[in-house]
């Protein structure tokens, strides 16, 4: 344990700082005052005070009950104004994002944690060329290459009229057509870049607090054992600003998409060449390729060379990688437009276009790097093993392969929708009643095993609905004995029995996970070996095998098309809805806000990372105000603002932290983060967090389906966790409460009297002197390295981890 300092006598004013959590508030329903000032910040975060607070420090004498609050909203990070519900449609990149921060704790120095973070990484950037050639199907393959080549189809729509092949005309040969439509997924890639862009510049290039100005994280002192002590990841000078990686890794991506649509446009002409003998050498078709096979490979080495710095605030940008890579790869993809446009007079399109078995083994290589990943995650999991662990540390991999999923759903149902579109009445895929033969095979095994997979889930669903409600009938008997009611009302107890049997829900949640995970990826190989075994969609390929098997067959088919479709459409039009309705944003608000605090460590086209500007924000407040007025500060978070709240309390330097209490209540800390990011919120830098802060208090609900206790082993010193509280915080009507209390779960937890009690508690920790606090440092003694327990930089491989690391007294 660290010696033992005084804490300095705090004689002046006190501050509460408010976070809110997930959907946000307004000012003036977090103060209760109408009448409320914006004292820092912006229109998209800001601090607000009451306008009768503002010159609060100044007037010490002026009478009050409990402190000065102030309040931090930062929902405009994360919702803003409608148009951001395109964010929605970036869904499989943030899921992606989620699964490299979901690293097991590992106890040694290991090249296995390099390794995670390159796996993660190389299945991120499938999911872009994933997208970018789905964006190749719909324009190059199903638009240009089909219905325009197909006089049944370009003839029913007269903006095809200029490509079709029937009017001869100069855009009539199938290269043209394609070096044309290649605008098409060339724009979608720009436009990443620049959302990618522009994000990067508002949120990853903000610098964060630091304490040398150099970018160096200080040296810590000395523990008594001469062993140097330093802070946990979400404590490093450079955890919240990876301006560095984003704009490499944004380059490598970018040239990816360029790369893709090159492939796409000039795979087609080379083939021709090859075959036929056209006008163009078959030899710079081979050039061609050559140069994409070696753009590929340094997109590629780009990726895999370099992870995330967090020692220190990297200023740095790699130019080379940043100009030139994608510039490159734009040039290529123009002179492969010149190469296919070249005039080829006998060239026809038929069919699909060539090049359809590249979704094979892009599904197939995306498979084979989750079962890569997930030996990694094990091998890291079974060195530090955490009971509370979800899914024993195969969270990372069964994300992963979710994000791989939506993004086949995605492109899948954008494919299957143009394509019924396009045909018409016909069904495409299935014979001579189509117009155009329609998106790959796969596509269509994809959407057929959708059906099945519903079914699956129905098994656990069945299950945790009947075990929920077994649950609330055990809890009757106990809710009547706790409020110790002599009459009880049934219909009363069973209300509050099923609101607090379907809160414990929330911990099956990496059951359903893990089911999903590994169903989708069982059926994903079955649709992969069944179009490559066939090469017809299910419909036909079911042929032949019986009644019964041939209308499963076509009903798996149908089914699928229409459900992989409307999902998306469902998908897209909820998204909006939820950035336009404050309840529904709330429904949904835990896992976006979840999936978008942390940064973009794996994919730079994911939505930005709003804790890059919040945590600062908080950070930066904290120690101004403390230097300033040398008083006491309680930073109070729900929710997820209890998170915010704790990442900014690791940011703070040590004079800060000892005059800053922090109280948390509804909090995913250990509930959802601790289970899911166990190298960042695990057992061990949580108990770093409680030796860290001068005191900490976290209050939950039996009835909170996302908060819950922190499980810190307090030892001999204070208690963190305070709860099950009470709710409702009566049973019937008494005189104090003569009409009928709700029931509240996870909200209005400054209702409960207890929140009142126990910030004045703190306060009071905070301030009579002489109380003894441990200095220095936010973790127990740094490893060998000098590196902290519980979290390995990924860009050097150093920094050791501990299973857990027992948490010391909090004094106090």
């Amino acid at each position: 344990m660290p010696p033992a300092t005084r804490v300095p006598q705090s004689t002046g004013p006190a501050l509460e700082l408010l976070v809110h959590g997930v959907g946000g508030t307004t000012p003036q329903e977090m103060l209760g005052d109408c009448r409320t000032t914006r004292v820092s910040g912006d229109a998209t975060a800001a601090i607000h005070r009451r306008t009768v607070d503002i010159e609060a420090e100044g007037d010490p004498d002026r009478p009050r009950e409990g402190p000065v609050a102030e309040a931090y909203c930062w929902s405009n990070l994360t919702s803003g104004n409608s148009s951001r519900a395109l964010w929605l449609l970036l869904l499989p990149f943030m899921v992606v994002n989620l699964a490299h921060w979901m690293r097991p704790t590992a106890r040694e120095h290991t090249a296995a944690v390099r390794l995670y973070g390159t796996v993660v990484r190389l299945v991120a950037l499938s999911l872009t060329v994933l997208l970018t050639a789905a964006a190749c199907e719909v324009a190059l393959d199903l638009v240009a290459w089909q219905c325009a080549g197909v006089s049944r189809c370009s003839g029913q729509r007269s903006w095809l009229g200029f490509l079709s092949a029937r009017q001869d005309g100069w855009w009539s040969q199938p290269g043209r057509r394609l070096a044309l439509a290649a605008l098409v997924p060339t724009a979608l890639v720009g436009l990443l870049w620049y959302l990618s862009n522009r994000t990067w510049s508002a949120y990853e290039s903000q610098r964060p607090l630091s304490a040398d100005e150099s970018g160096e994280d200080p040296a810590p002192g000395p523990a008594p054992s001469g062993t140097p002590l330093v802070r946990p990841a979400l404590g490093r000078p450079g955890f919240w600003y990876g301006r560095r990686l984003v704009a490499r890794l944004r380059a490598a991506h970018t040239a990816a998409g360029f790369l893709t649509v090159a492939a796409a446009v000039g795979g087609a002409a080379t083939r021709y060449d090859r075959a036929a003998g056209g006008s163009v050498p078959p030899v710079v078709g081979g050039l061609f390729e050559a140069a994409l096979a070696l753009c590929g490979l340094v997109v590629v080495a780009v990726v895999c060379r370099r992870g995330r710095g967090e020692r220190r605030l990297d200023n740095r940008i790699d130019r080379a990688v940043t100009t030139f890579l994608p510039g490159c790869a734009l040039a290529l993809l123009l002179a492969v437009a010149v190469y296919a446009a070249w005039s080829r007079p006998g060239w026809v399109s038929s069919g699909s276009l060539p090049g359809e078995a590249a979704f094979g083994l892009l599904v197939l290589g995306q498979a084979l790097l989750v079962v890569v990943l997930a030996a990694v995650a094990l091998t890291l999991y079974g060195s530090a093993p955490g009971p509370r662990t979800a899914l024993h540390g195969l969270g990372g991999p069964a994300v992963a392969m979710l994000a791989c999923a939506l993004g086949g759903v995605m492109t899948g149902g954008i494919a299957q929708r143009v394509a019924d579109w396009l045909d018409g009445p016909g069904t495409p895929g299935m014979g001579s009643g189509s117009a155009i033969p329609g998106p790959p095979v796969l596509l269509s095994w994809q959407a057929s095993v959708i059906p099945v997979l519903l079914l699956l889930l129905l098994v656990p669903v069945t299950w945790l609905a009947v075990r929920t409600a077994r649950r609330a009938r055990r809890l009757g008997p106990r809710i009547e004995a706790e409020y110790e009611e002599a009459h009880p009302d049934q219909g009363r107890t069973r209300h509050i029995a099923r609101v607090r049997a379907a809160a414990a829900l929330t911990d099956s949640a990496p059951r359903i996970v893990g089911l999903l995970s590994g169903a989708t990826l069982l059926l994903g190989a079955g649709a992969v070996a069944g179009s490559w075994l066939s090469d017809e969609v299910p419909g036909l390929a079911m042929d032949g095998a019986g009644p019964l098997v041939e209308s499963l067959a076509d009903a798996a088919q149908s089914t699928g098309s229409w459900l992989i479709g409307f999902g998306f459409i469902l998908f897209v039009t909820w998204g909006r809805r939820a950035y336009r309705d404050v309840s529904a944003r709330r429904t949904i608000g835990i896992l976006w806000d979840v999936g978008t605090f942390w940064p973009r460590a794996a994919h730079p086209f994911a939505p930005p990372c709003y804790a890059e500007r919040a945590v600062p924000d908080l950070s930066s407040r904290m120690c101004a105000w403390t230097a300033r007025t040398r008083g006491r500060l309680v930073i109070s978070g729900h929710s997820q603002g209890s998170v915010l709240a704790a990442a900014a309390v690791w940011q703070l330097p040590d004079a800060a932290r000892r005059r800053v209490a922090l109280l948390t209540y509804g909090s995913p800390i250990e509930r959802l983060y601790g289970r899911w990011f166990p190298a960042y919120f695990g057992p061990g830098p949580l108990a770093g967090l409680h030796r860290s802060v001068h005191c900490w208090r976290n209050l939950w609900r039996a009835t909170d389906p996302i908060g819950g206790p922190v499980r810190i082993d307090e030892g001999q010193g204070p208690e963190v966790d305070r709860g099950p509280l009470k709710d409702p915080l009566v049973y019937g009507r008494t005189a104090e409460h003569p009409l009928p209390e709700p029931v509240l779960g996870h909200s209005d937890y400054q209702a409960d009297p207890v929140f009142a009690v126990e910030r004045a508690a703190l306060l009071a920790r905070l301030g009579p002197p002489g109380l003894p606090h441990q200095a220095g440092a936010a973790t127990p003694p740094a490893g060998p390295d000098g590196a902290a327990p519980g979290h390995a930089d990924e860009e050097t491989g150093q920094g050791g981890e501990t299973p857990h690391g027992r948490p010391g007294r909090s004094s106090g």
